[in-house]
């Protein structure tokens, strides 16, 4: 029998539809009957429509979409019905299909090849927007020199090629410990002279000898189990960074499932999204670098995006 939502609370949806999906497996779907999200415009999710004599719950589609990451599906195309209900459809993700959970070699955890590989930011909308804001924060076009400490298959290089209006002027260098990601960039930018990638530990990044840059970048690799947060970024910034320098750190706000991109930072022995130690860290970061005299932002959602600039007078 088709499940149909009217008058229904959200609280009410969500508890019939987790315990329909605890019996699914992973690729099966679920179809319920809802209002057509479209059947009217600038109303907010709540609202009370009366259709054929029945009163129903407006709920727009983010309200759907956001639901179906909760219940970890994915949301298919819905179908219509007629003119005033939709079929809703949700497939179950397969939580194993993800990078998180494979047992790899560790320098290939992240390599061309894996999972991870597979993952391309730039076209996850909140993500690229997020990115392209802390570039225009951090006045990207000022910045002569930029290092990307984990730049891995170089996203955050190529969204810069695409927006600085003076990219033939900058001087790009990437650094990151997976050999197979750093060849698959090298590729990618063979006909880009200035990028530069090497293949290299993060902890070792002072016996590179690549001097001081106007800008660096670091996306999700400042919190991997093998670097000391606190004292990596400190020394980073002591020694990598010019005074007048700026920096986009991005922290992971989210997980990879099964092709999906599922909001929420999660640690172990949680079965939940537990942001404590995310804050934990941007909060560190926001501190030590406004002690050192830079402005620092907080922006972003999927991934949290802390950018600084140097307000120092001398």
């Amino acid at each position: 029998m088709l499940i149909t939502f009217t008058y229904q609370t959200m609280i009410n949806i969500i508890k019939i539809l987790q315990t329909t999906v605890k019996t699914l497996q992973p690729g099966n779907i679920i179809e319920f009957k809802v209002l057509n999200p479209d059947i009217s415009s600038s109303l907010y999710n709540g609202n009370i429509i009366t259709c054929n004599g029945i009163k129903h719950i407006h709920r727009g589609y983010k309200s759907w979409i956001d639901l179906a990451h909760l219940l970890q599906c994915s949301m298919l195309t819905p179908k219509i019905i007629d003119e005033n209900y939709i079929l809703m459809r949700y497939k179950k993700l397969n939580p194993d299909n993800s990078f998180h959970k494979k047992i790899v070699d560790k320098e290939e955890k992240y390599g061309k090849d894996s999972i991870f590989g597979q993952i391309h930011k730039n076209e996850e909308a909140s993500f690229i927007y997020s990115y392209i804001q802390a570039l225009q924060n951090v006045h990207v076009n000022k910045r002569v020199r930029i290092l990307n400490l984990g730049v891995n298959s170089g996203d955050e290089f190529e969204a810069i090629k695409a927006y600085a209006e003076n990219f033939n002027d900058l001087e790009l260098v990437g650094i990151d410990y997976c050999e197979s990601a750093i060849v698959a960039a090298k590729e990618k930018f063979k006909n880009t002279p200035n990028i530069s990638l090497h293949v290299a530990d993060i902890n070792e990044v002072n016996s590179l000898n690549l001097g001081k840059f106007d800008l660096i970048i670091s996306i999700g690799t400042l919190q991997s189990s093998n670097l000391e947060y606190n004292k990596i970024l400190m020394s980073i910034v002591q020694n990598q960074l010019k005074k007048e320098g700026a920096m986009i750190l991005g922290f992971p706000n989210c997980r990879w499932m099964d092709g999906e991109m599922i909001y929420g930072a999660r640690v172990k022995n949680y079965a939940f999204s537990e942001m404590g130690l995310l804050y934990k860290d941007v909060i560190f970061a926001k501190k030590y670098l406004q002690q050192k005299k830079f402005r620092v932002t907080i922006t972003g959602k999927d991934y949290i995006f802390l950018t600084a600039t140097s307000i120092r007078k001398d």
